[in-house]
Formats: structure tokens, sequence, C-alpha cells
């Protein structure tokens, strides 16, 4: 199978299928990757979007966006990619539908809709093998409706329904569901985990996903300025920081075969990308809490020596 390699981010294709000053929280890791995950789609697709952050774009009558948008309940935007890809598909063979004018579908949702609200659609469509690609925006809470913890949400972050203070000094002692997992245990053809701070290595993986008919998994650790509590200006590097410490691995699946895509040679301590939020600040003040940051590098440790053998 032959396919494009990038090299360079000056190699990313020109086509805008997302105007210019989009609106969204300034700093937003979620739309930095979404401009990049459109540029390498193309034109041609439909958008079917599940209420979260990203639905604040497309706010009838006006949208930022040049291709279809359909907007859903958080519950079933599978279900909504299903009917249209299924409407597609019948049209072209009834010859009612030149298939030069197919369109890609894609789901775009965040993490609480992926993870936990629309597990069961997702669940379905999966087990159809309904040929759509779907982008999660992992921020690691319920970001437009006030930062509310979800189940992407990580071991020890602070959140408006999970609080760090007297009554719960360590902040969230959840554990993040594994989304990659969950969606590999049903053997799709592609998935792949995205970074806004990597974005040669986010347009290779869509590029490579083209190749692939089924449902095709991104998601995309989203730094969040207002729910980590972090300055907009530093998204790009919080991003980087959480690939450098190994807390988020860049890796893909082909028909369930792992293979990891950028292996940083030496790992950063995981308390360089704690210590630079503010959701983990009961983690340092005005205590240092550290068997709960052994913990937390423990869990990351554990995660690549199993990899590394």
């Amino acid at each position: 199978m032959k396919m494009n390699t990038i090299k360079s981010i000056r190699d990313i294709p020109l086509h805008e299928n997302i105007y210019p000053g989009t609106p969204a929280c300034a700093g937003c890791g979620g739309l930095l990757s979404l401009r990049h995950c459109l540029k390498i789609l193309g034109g041609n697709i439909v958008i079917v979007n599940a209420a979260g952050c990203f639905t604040l774009l497309s706010v009838y009558p006006y949208t930022p966006f040049r291709s279809s948008w359909l907007y859903t309940a958080m519950a079933c935007a599978p279900a909504g990619a299903q009917g249209i890809r299924d409407a597609l598909d019948i049209l072209i063979k009834k010859g009612r539908l030149n298939p030069d004018e197919n369109l890609k579908v894609v789901v775009l949702t965040g993490d609480g809709v992926a993870y936990d609200i629309g597990l069961a659609s997702t669940s379905g469509a999966l087990y159809r093998n309904v040929d759509f690609y779907y982008l999660c925006s992992d921020n690691e809470a319920y970001g437009n409706t006030g930062f509310q913890a979800s189940g992407a949400t990580p071991f020890a972050s602070n959140t408006h329904t999970t609080p760090a203070g007297k009554m719960n000094p360590l902040g969230e002692l959840f554990y993040k569901k594994d989304l990659f997992e969950i969606w590999r245990s049903h053997k799709p053809p592609y998935l792949a985990t995205i970074s806004p701070a990597h974005p040669v290595d986010l347009i290779n993986k869509f590029e490579k996903a083209k190749h692939y008919k089924g449902p095709k998994l991104f998601i995309n650790l989203s730094p969040c300025p207002p729910g980590w509590n972090t300055d907009p200006s530093h998204s790009a590097k919080l991003a980087k920081l959480a690939v450098d410490t190994g807390v988020w691995a860049l890796k893909e699946a082909v028909y369930g075969e792992i293979s990891h895509t950028i292996i940083p040679r030496k790992f950063k301590p995981v308390e360089e990308y704690l210590s630079a939020q503010g959701r983990f600040t009961h983690l340092f003040q005005p205590v240092r809490q550290e068997g709960v940051i052994s913990q937390i590098q423990s869990f990351v440790d554990q995660y690549w020596k199993g990899i590394q053998g």
C-alpha cells in the first residue's frame, strides 16, 4: 500500500476547510489540531457534531466551516453518522449521486461524549463497521459546561465537581478510561492518538487512515486553558510536555496491531507536566503530596516498561 508521508509542516496541504478567526477559547488545543485535521480531510466532508465545546463554533445562521455540518445530541453522533453514510451509499448505488460527489463522514466530539455519554451508539457503529472518522477532542473534562469530571479526567485532577480542598484534598482519584483500548476491542481498521504539538505526526496518521474503510478513531489531547488553569499561549508547549513526559503516548493501531509513532529518547519527569497546570496545584501547595506525585509517575513508568519490554 503506497502512502504519502509528510516530513515537514511546510508540506501540509493548503486546503482550508475552516476560516481563520474561528471563535473558541484562546489557546484551545482542540482547535489547533482541528485545523490540521480538516486540511488533510479536504472540503468534501460532512461533520456530525455531538453537543460539546465545538458546538459553539457553528451557531445558526453562522458557521466557520466550508463543509456541511449536522448537530446532534450528545449520545447519538455515530448514529447520525450512519444515517448520512447509508444515505450517501444508497444514492450512489441508485445512480442518483455521482461517486465523485461522495463525502467523508466525520464525527466531532469531546471526551464527555467519547468516553461516557456516547459510548453505546459508538459501539453500535463499530459493530456495524460504519465507514466514518471519529475525532475526539480530549480536554479531560466536560469543558463547555464548567469543567466537570468525565471518564477522561486523569488521576488527582481538580475539577468543578471534584474540587480539591478540605473534603477532597487530593482531587479526583478515579482512573482515566482507556478509550484507545475500548475501541481496539471492537477491532476497527485504524486508531490513533494525536497532539497539537506534533502536526506532522497528526497529518501522516490522517493520510494513512484514508486507505482504510470502516471506523477510524483519532484522540487528540487538547489543552484547555480555562479548565487546566493555564496561560493560553502555553497550550502547544503543554501538549509537547505531555508527550515528552510519557503522559500522552502517540501511537496507532492497524487492525489491532499497535505501534508507537513518537517515543522520547529520554522521558522528562511527570512533575514538570503536573506543576505547569493549575488543576494540579493542590499536589504541590500548601503541602507537597509526594505519594500521589510518585503514584502518577509510576503509572507512566509502568506503561512504557510494558511497551519497551
